[in-house]
């Protein structure tokens, strides 16, 4: 549990600073000015312009150096890349000997006999090498790429180690479009509009880790690696946390090439393939959601046919060829002889392990709310209320018997809903620290949708924004957190207390903290999480699986004897019986489910 939460970027920009300083610095021990000798940048983000006007200066203490960041293409890839970051590191030293204190790496001038290091790869290894040499802090380093476009891109890129970056291909590309008239904009100011956009995303991005100033964010590797090899980590991206190997060099190299061939390739169509990476394409990347799924389940809950439901569980479950989270990449395998049936926790019990997501009444329409709470009841699960609070008149049966009452009452950081007979009314109340598809992220309702009877549930007024800030603005330790407990314990003393964290890696020492704070339950959100209010790329970038955090969770809780103490639930994209079983299987006792009902 970090003792600096998350930042508003929006409402609390004015602690935060973009400014960069690019150059090499001077001896940390010394008082002189020659500390001062380095280049100032508003932000890390340069137009083709900036960078032509840095290269084509004559002062001493700001000289330049332009490596290329390629590998050859004949011959074997894994060599041919590997040579590529050794030569390329080589160059790198040579310059901090020359005197060199600015050091640009570049990818233009692509040829056909040539391919581009990825700049990633590039950057981390020469920040790294550096590192490794003692050199590091005389020489800044500024990469020129046409590969880089996103925020994610940019943020990487600024986590290990570059001081400024040039994305040469995506302002040329703004440049083309405004020129053909697709863009109603001229070329300058297309470019100011997409580095102010890189900009505000980008402290955005450090916000999250309650980062507030970019020399805090620049080579800090707040990241964690799925899916990369063990020598690609330890040579390259050194210290980054990395628990599920993967791709090496190789597939790094033939991916680029693929890439390049494609590029160069006289037959290829005019038209970029979309990818289907953010949304489903029929050619694009597989999504676990898609047409064929969403018809399939929807047929066997409104047909109650199960010959549907058994054709959507296999188009979830069967991962083999095109696997799209971490749990298809595992086999089940059995244990000992089958028990007999009557020997099996019973379905009306399996089912009270089951709880809805925290999904708020104003992000979802009265009539959805209402439904999903007496459909949880009915079968003896558990509906959670979101943020937005819950009406009174729900807290008593219906004339039919139904009960449209949220069995879960969520505390967070906007309080909106919160009183003394919401709270007194839960059978459990969960503080919600963060969202798994959105970590360090807070949310707003416009004040277009707070109509009267939103505005009365959460206490406000009818047509104002309602913002939830990224932190519990009285939660800056686990001590802070243990007094809420409390609190909230006094309030209900029979209402279990749940506390809602994000999968990442080092959740196990959060939720040991968080046993010791005396909460009930502990949910592991998964970053799979589809809730509404996610950005895309957040959704993509931030956060890990549940399967990695709760495997975590539950392993440290039992190495510190405190697993008995409280209940592990998570939540994340569980579909299908099998996600189930592999959560149980990971530590899991309760199950937590938002997109799919």
């Amino acid at each position: 549990f970090r003792s600096n939460p998350p930042i508003d970027p929006i409402r609390e920009e004015i602690v935060m600073s973009s400014v960069t300083c690019v150059g090499g610095e001077g001896n940390l021990m010394e008082e002189s000015p020659r500390q001062c000798r380095m280049l100032e940048l508003p932000h890390p983000f340069l137009t083709d312009g900036d960078l032509a006007k840095l290269r084509a200066n004559h002062l001493g203490d700001f000289k330049t150096a332009t490596l290329p960041m390629f590998f050859h293409l004949e011959g074997d890839p894994e060599r041919n890349l590997f040579e590529g970051l050794r030569t390329l590191c080589r160059a790198a030293s040579r310059c901090v000997a020359d005197g060199i204190s600015i050091v640009i790496l570049s990818d233009r001038g692509l040829d056909e006999r040539r391919a581009p290091i990825p700049s990633l790869l590039a950057t981390a290894a020469v920040h790294h090498h550096l590192i490794r040499e003692g050199t590091r802090t005389r020489v800044g380093l500024i990469v020129e790429s046409g590969e880089p476009r996103e925020v994610a891109h940019m943020a990487a890129l600024v986590g290990f180690g570059a001081g400024a970056v040039n994305p040469w291909l995506a302002l040329a590309t703004l440049r083309d479009l405004c020129a053909r008239g697709v863009l109603a904009e001229t070329g300058p100011k297309a470019e100011g509009s997409y580095v102010k956009a890189l900009k505000k995303g980008l402290l955005k991005t450090m916000a999250k880790m309650g980062i507030s100033t970019l020399s805090s964010y620049q080579g800090a590797q707040i990241f964690e690696a799925i899916g990369i090899d063990q020598f690609v980590i330890d040579e390259y991206f050194t210290g980054t946390a990395s628990r599920v190997r993967g791709i090496g060099l190789r597939d790094l190299a033939e991916e680029t090439l693929a890439r390049h061939a494609g590029a160069f390739d006289p037959d290829a169509p005019d038209v970029l393939e979309q990818g289907g990476h953010f949304h489903f394409r029929v050619d694009g990347e597989r999504h676990l959601w898609n047409p064929g799924t969403i018809a399939s389940l929807q047929k066997a809950v409104r047909l109650e046919d199960a010959g549907s439901y058994e054709e959507f569980a296999r188009a979830i479950n069967d991962q083999v060829e095109y696997p799209a989270t971490l749990r298809g990449l595992w086999d089940l395998v059995p244990a000992g002889d089958p028990v007999p049936l009557s020997e099996v926790e019973p379905a009306s019990e399996i089912v009270r392990r089951f709880a809805t997501g925290a999904m708020s009444f104003g992000s979802i329409s009265k009539e959805a709310h209402e439904n999903i709470a007496i459909a949880m009841n009915r079968m003896g699960g558990r509906s959670n209320t979101g943020e937005g609070g819950e009406d009174p008149a729900r807290f008593t049966p219906d004339a039919n018997g139904d009960l449209r009452r949220s069995a879960i009452k969520q505390v967070a950081s906007g309080r909106f809903g919160v009183t003394a007979e919401y709270l007194a009314d839960a059978d459990e109340i969960q503080i919600k620290m963060a969202q798994g598809a959105k970590p360090g992220e807070g949310g707003q309702l416009p004040g277009a949708k707070v109509d009267a009877t939103i505005a009365k549930v959460r206490h406000s007024m009818p047509g104002v924004t309602l913002i939830s800030p990224p932190p519990h603005h009285d939660i800056y330790s686990i001590e802070d957190l243990a007094q809420l407990i409390f609190d909230l314990k006094n309030v209900n003393p029979r209402a279990r207390i749940s506390v809602k964290l994000v999968s990442e890696a080092g959740v196990g020492t959060i939720a040991a903290g968080v046993v010791k704070a005396h909460a009930d339950v502990v949910l592991i959100s998964g970053d799979n999480g589809g809730t509404g209010a996610s950005p895309l790329t957040a959704i993509h970038h931030s956060g890990v699986p549940w399967e990695l955090g709760l495997a975590e969770a539950h392993q440290v809780l039992v190495l510190n004897d405190l697993r008995s103490r409280a209940v592990l639930q998570t939540d994340g994209k569980l579909n299908t019986g099998r996600d189930v079983a592999v959560a149980a299987l990971l530590g899991a006792e309760e199950f937590g489910f938002s997109t799919a009902p």
